[in-house]
C-alpha cells in the first residue's frame, strides 16, 4: 500500500473521528442544557447568594 493512500486513510479517519465525538459532545451538552434539573450558582438563571450554612447545589 503506498503511503500516500495509507496517510489519507488516516487523515481522514482522524477526522472523521474528531467530527462524530464532537458530535456526541454536542448532543449531550444539548440534553443536559434542556433539563431543569439544578443547576450551579454560575448559571445565568441561578441565585447569585447561597445561606450562610448552604452549600451550592450540584451540577
Amino acid at each position: 500500500m503506498p503511503t500516500e493512500i495509507l496517510l489519507a486513510i488516516l487523515a481522514f479517519g482522524t477526522m472523521g473521528a474528531v467530527l462524530v465525538f464532537a458530535w456526541r459532545s454536542n448532543v449531550a451538552t444539548e440534553q443536559r442544557r434542556q433539563t431543569a434539573t439544578r443547576k450551579s450558582t454560575l448559571a445565568a438563571d441561578a441565585p447569585n447568594e447561597t445561606g450562610k450554612n448552604e452549600r451550592p447545589p450540584d451540577t
